[in-house]
């Protein structure tokens, strides 16, 4: 039998925090050699525009191999439907066959979130509370109210191309009762301590040399090759992070500086060996850069907490696929 969780389900099932601590667990195992990620799978349909990626993992705690599917149709909005989507696959690890199937978008956004959260936790100066929000997509809401978890925030400061979704993005981040505004780029990056880019830029987003000393940057938007959001002179500077610091070189934010062969010395660090006390993190004034692609043990993780919640009270549909 093959269990199906629906996204609304899985939204009542799984709050931010369950994201927080399930993604910081899946990190820890990850660098301990417990958990494997193998290469990741990029297409398309007959329009080029649209995308699909493939992210396969084996999640070692819970003895769990799966793969999530995410999408992006450009049209999908005049269709009435998301451009984004996400289905992760679960499976038996003693047979191969399909354990599950979870319908992930709203869990991919909480995951994505709590990765950025985490970031912060680890990373960020414990005084720093002034977050700029660079993006106004569906993804930074959620961006906003994680890092909320780990670190109140007394100012949430958005910037974007489009002055409206700006203005939509602060009034939604207010009513669920953050102290969010709109801000130009310039003026967000002068009053943050936090910043955290969320966009499908292919080009710096900014120069070197605005963001204050001792910033906590999270890159979340370079995901594939070519993307880019920060200046490679700053990410050359910087202490930098990320999930998996091979992932991050080829199809993350450091994918640039990595091509120049401007690393800094201390390269690309794990965020998990930080968690696990076995690495030191920030020092002083330096700026962090945490870079996140994305990796599959994060949709592993969250979903199989789902997966567990829906089938306790035995709210899940069973489907015979034989």
């Amino acid at each position: 039998m093959v269990t199906l969780v629906s996204e609304k389900q899985a939204a009542a099932l799984v709050g931010i925090e369950d994201a927080i601590a399930a993604t910081e667990a899946a990190f820890v195992a990850l660098d301990r050699g417990q958990s494997l990620l193998f290469p990741a799978v990029r297409g398309h349909g007959s329009d080029p525009g649209t995308r699909f990626g493939v992210k396969a993992g084996f999640d070692g705690p819970r003895a769990t191999p799966g793969l999530k599917v995410g999408t992006y149709w450009s049209g999908n909005r005049q269709l009435g439907i998301g451009n984004h989507g996400s289905t992760t696959l679960l499976l038996d690890d003693r047979t191969g066959r399909v354990d599950a199937i979870v319908a992930a978008t709203h869990l991919t956004a909480l995951r994505t979130a709590a990765a950025d959260a985490v970031a912060v936790k680890y990373l960020a100066r414990p005084e720093a509370s002034v977050l700029a929000l660079v993006g106004t997509g569906h993804q930074a809401y959620y961006d906003a109210l994680a890092i909320h978890v780990v670190r109140p925030l007394r100012a949430v400061l958005v910037s974007g191309r489009n002055q409206e979704a700006a203005v939509q993005l602060a009034t939604r981040l207010r009513e669920a009762g953050l102290p969010a505004e709109v801000a130009t780029l310039d003026d967000a990056l002068a009053r943050a301590d936090l910043v955290s880019t969320m966009t499908a830029s292919r080009q710096a987003l900014f120069d070197d040399g605005q963001l204050r000393a001792g910033t906590h940057v999270s890159a979340m938007g370079a995901d594939g090759p070519g993307k880019q959001e920060l200046p490679v002179a700053l990410v050359a500077g910087a202490s930098l992070w990320a999930e998996d610091p091979a992932q991050a070189q080829v199809m993350g934010e450091f994918q640039h500086v990595a091509a120049a062969g401007l690393l800094p010395p201390a390269g690309v660090q794990s965020l998990g060996a930080l968690i696990d006390g076995r690495v030191a993190g920030r020092s002083g004034d330096e700026i962090t850069i945490f870079d996140s692609s994305g990796v599959a043990l994060q949709d592993l993780a969250i979903c199989a907490l789902a997966l567990d919640r829906a089938r306790a009270p035995g709210i899940a549909v069973e489907v015979d696929l034989d």
